[in-house]
C-alpha cells in the first residue's frame, strides 16, 4: 500500500488519526501551544500518565494513551531549541520525526499526525522546520508500517512552507 502524505491547517487535536504528535517540552507535563492544546483536549488522565513518565529528552519521543482525543495514542516529543543552528539542532528535530515513526512502527499505528514540531515558541526556522520534517519523513517511512502521516499546521505561515516544499 501506498503511504499518503497530507498537509492541513487545522487543529491537532481533532485529527482522526490512530496517533498525534506532541510537540513537547522535557517535562511532558504541559505547556503552551500545541502541547497546551493536547493536554486540554485528552483531559487530566494525560497529565497524570506523563507525570509518570519522568520527561523526555530533545529528539526523543515517549507514547502515551489519547484519552479524550480522537487518537487512541499521544506520542511525545521534545523539538530543539533552535540557537542559531550550531547547537544540532538540524539533527535533534530529525530524531522527533525518526524516534516518532519508531514509536508507531512498535505500537502498530497506521496513522500519524504531526504538528510543526519546535517553530513556535522554540523559534525554530519555520521552512528549514519543514524541509527537515518532510525529508526525515520520506527517508524513513518505508518499512515503518506507517501507511498515512498528516502535517497538522497551526497557522496559514507554517502551512505554505511545508505546501512549497512538496
Amino acid at each position: 500500500m501506498e503511504t499518503r502524505i497530507e498537509i492541513k491547517l487545522t487543529d491537532i487535536t481533532g485529527e482522526r488519526v490512530d496517533a498525534i504528535v506532541n510537540a513537547a517540552n522535557t517535562s511532558l507535563l504541559g505547556g503552551g501551544g500545541v502541547d497546551g492544546a493536547i493536554h486540554q483536549a485528552a483531559g487530566p488522565e494525560l497529565l497524570e500518565e506523563c507525570r509518570l513518565m519522568h520527561g523526555c529528552p530533545t529528539g526523543g519521543a515517549k507514547l502515551t494513551r489519547g484519552y479524550r482525543l480522537f487518537a487512541k495514542y499521544v506520542i511525545h516529543t521534545v523539538g530543539p531549541v533552535w540557537q542559531g543552528g550550531k547547537h544540532n539542532e538540524d539533527e535533534l528535530l530529525a530524531d522527533c520525526y525518526r524516534n516518532c515513526l519508531k514509536l508507531a512502527q512498535e505500537h502498530g499505528i497506521k496513522t500519524v499526525a504531526f504538528p510543526c514540531i519546535s517553530t513556535g515558541v522554540y523559534r525554530f526556522p519555520i521552512e528549514r522546520a519543514a524541509a527537515i520534517a518532510l525529508k526525515t519523513i520520506d527517508e524513513n517511512l518505508a518499512g515503518s508500517g506507517v501507511e498515512k502521516v498528516v502535517f497538522v499546521c497551526f497557522d496559514e505561515v507554517n502551512h505554505r512552507a511545508y505546501l512549497d516544499r512538496v
